[in-house]
């Protein structure tokens, strides 16, 4: 799960109960399809305090979290307390009080005062769900729909449908809640409805094709409550669509444009003219060529015009990270592991209009069985199963393959032999118990991930790297790495020689040298344009670096993984960029990684742009501006070529024959755009003749 995934499951998952009964309440959390993956108990004091215990483990690492707080009379925090470890094993030690009307809150990343004026409740960084329900019996007890946040902000809450539960003969409604006010996105929740002398509370939360936390006893209803609940947010996507994804009818030109070469790095000194039509570039001439009968007109006013760029790791689990893509000029995206009814589902909404999503490369998931198992896409026993799940893939249109953590080691070579037989290209994490030269050897066309590289230096025969061991290993250890060595550049070599890519999203995996309260360098530029709940949450560290010298040490272990991408390029291996974390921005900023380690920043362009398209398989369709290719297009204020940080200054974005005005889309989504939309004039439909 990325990191955006990851944000928003804290922000809708791990938001604030109320009334709860002397027995402890307890939920269970399934994930695909049914594996118990924690659980979340609450229990009521004696003396009236509730404490609850969170433990949520999936593909090999989760938090745990032990709450403990007491409510005010209306329904928000009047002491609360938090310990335990985040996902990746930081230290979670969080703490709030309010006395009258002051509130004072300290954690491992922040500390905070402030006078309070009536009802807000305090949001914790590093809690469980029962944020959500204490938020959502506080909302009843004003009866407005609203609750002022700590530090900052309003929740809005509104009922979005209700539906009758079924358990043992026993019967309740619950009612889907839209929260909006927090995050990106409206997030959905499923509460009980509240009867007279009691709060209501949060019953279920949802990720369809992925997790369901719900109360014990009550799992069966989790099918036709996904459906109610994906009905509904198709509703409110289709609604954001329709005001920020707008169709482009008839010939359009974007006039006086500078355009990026991607096939050849370079940037043209002359303007040119750019004509589109149907989603397509049906001619490119000088500027200032006559033109006829065209009925959309955009002055690039001699800004750059750049192809639409592809982040080359996504996972598209929820419909909301589509927008931020194509709002920061990410047209394509490859999926690189999902559920696949979810997948498939989101293709086709996309290919309806029901979304804004970019064109998506979908890569097969192919996971070995284990306790440790990250179980989205196949998860296979046997050579038949895995011939089986790539023959489903190949039928459904996927050009590759990921293969993931748990595979089993003694069947790889056969089924990369058997997927290339299909025509599919083989990717993935390196199978535990192996080495990533064990994966070239086996035929490997790609490899994901900066760590599942490092680890080829570092791992022994027994190392398990489905643990935390895949990401503490090379945060340690890749500081005293000799890139010099023989080990080192004779693996350089085989990447080469074997033609294998890699996708390292570098960006991501800055979070091993985060410290508690830090910025990381990833979003510190875009941090003040996100809303408050995001910024607070960017300054919280995954790691456990629990001194200066670990901190060092870390550090110097990422400065060298971004080297060694340098020099995979300098030996003229493909780099393909992806993020694997927040849509949109990380993708910039992994480009920005990639000039650090030694790109120009033409050759990073040229990255996320042609070159991806040829991993891709798509170089015939998109990647380039050129007539006939698709019209997936971004005109950007600065010189990219120069500036790599440019790209982040969209001010128009094309694709799939609509138009995204980037500050409008951002600000939909609580965001504060990067400069003035260049607005589509439309003027010209009135007069169609001849000029």
């Amino acid at each position: 799960m990325h990191r955006l995934q990851r944000t928003a499951l804290a922000l809708a998952l791990f938001l604030p109960f109320a009334a709860i009964a002397a027995d402890p309440l307890r939920y269970v959390i399934l994930v695909d399809g049914g594996k118990q993956a924690g659980e979340h108990v609450v229990t009521e004091q004696p003396d009236g305090s509730i404490k609850t215990r969170f433990i949520f483990k999936d593909n090999g690492r989760g938090p745990e979290v032990d709450e403990e707080y007491k409510l005010r009379p209306d329904g928000t925090f009047e002491k609360y307390k938090a310990t335990g470890t985040t996902t990746f094993g930081a230290k979670v030690d969080e703490q709030f009080e309010r006395i009258g009307n002051r509130a004072t809150w300290k954690s491992t990343s922040e500390t905070g005062e402030q006078t309070v004026d009536g009802a807000a409740l305090y949001m914790p960084l590093g809690g469980s769900p029962q944020s959500s329900s204490i938020a959502i019996a506080a909302v009843a007890k004003r009866g407005d729909g609203t609750l002022p946040l700590l530090p900052g902000g309003t929740l809005q809450q509104s009922v979005a449908q209700e539906l009758e539960v079924e358990a043992d003969g026993v019967k309740q409604t619950v009612q889907l809640l839209v929260h909006t006010g927090i995050g990106l996105a409206p997030q959905l929740s499923w509460a009980t409805k509240g009867k007279a002398g009691e709060d209501p509370r949060l019953f279920a939360f949802i990720v369809p094709g992925y997790l369901v936390a719900i109360e014990e006893g009550w799992e069966k209803n989790a099918e036709a409550m996904t459906k109610v609940q994906q009905t509904t947010e198709t509703a409110l996507v289709r609604d954001f669509a329709q005001r920020h994804f707008q169709p482009l009818d008839g010939l359009t030109v974007i006039k006086n444009a500078r355009i990026f070469d991607s096939e050849h790095a370079t940037l043209a000194k002359d303007l040119s003219d750019v004509y589109v039509l149907r989603g397509r570039i049906t001619a490119i001439v000088p500027a200032g060529s006559p033109n006829a009968g065209v009925e959309n007109t955009v002055d690039a006013a001699g800004r750059v015009l750049l192809p639409g760029l592809f982040d080359m790791h996504a996972h598209e689990f929820d419909k909301w990270g589509g927008p931020l893509h194509l709002a920061s000029g990410v047209t394509t995206v490859r999926d690189m592991g999902n559920d696949n009814a979810s997948l498939q589902q989101l293709i086709d909404a996309s290919a309806r209009g029901d979304v804004m999503e970019p064109k998506i490369i979908p890569a097969g998931f192919l996971e070995g069985e284990s306790p440790m198992s990250a179980r989205n896409g196949f998860v296979i026993k046997n050579l038949d199963e895995a011939k089986h799940a790539i023959d489903w893939y190949h039928q459904h249109g996927y050009p590759q393959l990921k293969i993931y953590n748990s595979f089993p080691k003694e069947i790889l070579k056969d089924t990369v032999a058997y997927a290339h037989s299909r025509g599919l290209r083989v990717s993935g994490h390196i199978p535990v118990f192996l080495r990533a030269q064990d994966a070239v050897d086996a035929g490997y066309d790609e490899i994901q991930h900066i760590n599942q590289l490092m680890l080829n230096f570092l791992v022994k025969p027994d190392t398990d790297t489905r643990t935390l061991e895949r990401f503490r290993l090379p945060a340690h250890e890749v500081a005293d790495l000799d890139f010099g060595s023989k080990p080192v550049q004779d693996f350089i070599a085989s990447l080469k020689a074997n033609n294998v890519a890699v996708d390292p999203t570098l960006a991501t995996f800055d979070y091993i040298r985060q410290r508690p309260g830090e910025i990381s360098a990833v979003y510190a530029t875009v941090l003040d344009h996100l809303p408050l709940e995001l910024q607070r949450r960017f300054k919280v560290a995954d790691m456990d670096i629990p001194d200066d010298a670990t901190a060092a040490r870390y550090n110097k272990s990422y400065e060298k993984m971004v080297q060694f991408v340098g020099l995979l390029h300098q030996a003229g291996i493909t780099v393909v960029p992806g993020t694997d974390a927040l849509p949109g921005f990380t993708l910039h900023s992994e480009l920005e990684l990639y000039v650090k380690a030694g790109m120009t920043p033409a050759e990073a362009l040229q990255s996320a742009t042609w070159t991806s398209a040829g991993v891709g398989r798509v170089q015939h369709d998109r990647g380039k501006i050129a007539e006939g290719m698709a019209a997936d297009l971004v005109v950007v204020e600065g010189d990219p070529t120069k500036d790599i940080g440019a790209i982040r200054k969209a001010v128009l974005v094309m694709g799939q024959g609509k138009v995204v005005y980037p500050a409008a889309t951002f600000g939909g989504m609580g965001i504060r755009g990067f400069g003035e939309d260049l607005l589509v004039d439309k003027s010209s439909r009135d007069d169609r003749r001849l000029r």
